[in-house]
């Protein structure tokens, strides 16, 4: 399957869901009225587009109308022209920092799927050809340790683990050691899962990055922060205190596959600014993809 069609057969559901929406108000009013436009607004919102991304597409179409007149305008290409725009406006590529291992921290709240996205990078980028190791930094849930073993074993990839209970931050400076003794490409922190509204976990996990960044010179390199898109909107908060606590540097939005609001991911954006490295799309270690602004617009709004 090709990577648009994976990225069609992911966001299947809240395509769906818009484009009957956004053709049940085409077809019914094909000159812009106020009413209509609300009902396109409304169906923005109702698929989580956000409030600032929703009204740059209303402008658009608003615009397009005024300078068309009758023949009125494409609405799904007006959108997805505007979504790409905002989500291309980032660089998604993931950092490979030279002279050594680059450090990847994977955060995010409790059920994200952190392990198994640490363990999905592992295996997209081993297919790169590039060097891996894993670290169990979730020291709290004696289940993570086993299942990133697990992981390990079914990948290949060596995983550095304390045992249940230990620092994280011990376990962290274990795996920087580790990674520059072998030599790795990319070594990839899978760490706690916490609420962003505890302070003493956010602190943790400063000291944590701390720690590493003795260790290695700019490490962590990249602070990724993984979302299950089927929050939607609630997503938004948790990258908001994230970000405070520990600056990100980008999204990855797992559980795609499973929601109507896939356009939580351009709402983040927007607000944030932090681009989308990566998106979930299926259970299988395959489904992780790179983020492509332009087929993911495509896929949203495709007629």
């Amino acid at each position: 399957m090709g990577l648009f069609s994976k990225f069609k057969a992911g966001l299947a559901q809240t395509h769906s869901r818009l484009v009957h929406e956004i053709k049940r108000i085409v077809t019914r009013s094909p000159k812009l009225t106020g009413s209509s436009l609300e009902e396109l607004e409304h169906a923005l919102i109702g698929a989580d587009f956000g409030p600032a991304m929703t009204l740059q597409i209303i402008a658009a179409v608003k615009l397009a109308y005024e300078t068309r007149g009758a023949t009125g305008p494409d609405v799904f290409a007006i959108a997805r022209a505007e979504v790409e725009k905002n989500l291309a406006s980032s660089p998604s590529d993931l950092l490979q920092v030279p002279g050594g291992p680059t450090v990847v921290s994977i955060v995010g709240v409790n059920g994200t799927g952190k392990t198994t996205t640490s363990a999905k990078l592992a295996h997209y980028f081993q297919a790169q050809k590039k060097t891996v190791l894993l670290a169990a930094c979730d020291t709290f849930r004696a289940a993570a340790i086993e299942q990133i073993k697990v992981w390990g074993h079914r990948l290949k990839v060596e995983v550095i683990a304390g045992s249940y209970g230990a620092d994280a931050a011990s376990v962290a400076h274990d795996a920087v050691t580790a990674a520059q003794a072998r030599g790795v490409d990319y070594l990839f922190l899978d760490t706690a899962g916490r609420l962003h509204t505890k302070h003493n976990l956010m602190q943790e996990l400063q000291k944590l990055h701390r720690v590493i960044g003795k260790q290695r010179a700019g490490a962590p390199h990249e602070v990724l922060l993984v979302l299950d898109a089927t929050t939607g909107m609630n997503a938004l908060n948790q990258a908001r205190e994230f970000h405070k606590a520990v600056p990100l540097t980008g999204l990855i939005v797992t559980k795609l596959d499973g929601t109507s609001k896939g356009g939580m991911v351009v709402a983040i954006q927007k607000e944030l600014g932090l681009p989308v490295k990566f998106i979930g799309l299926g259970e299988q270690p395959e489904d992780l993809q790179p983020f492509d602004a332009k087929q993911f617009a495509q896929a949203l709004f495709e007629e």
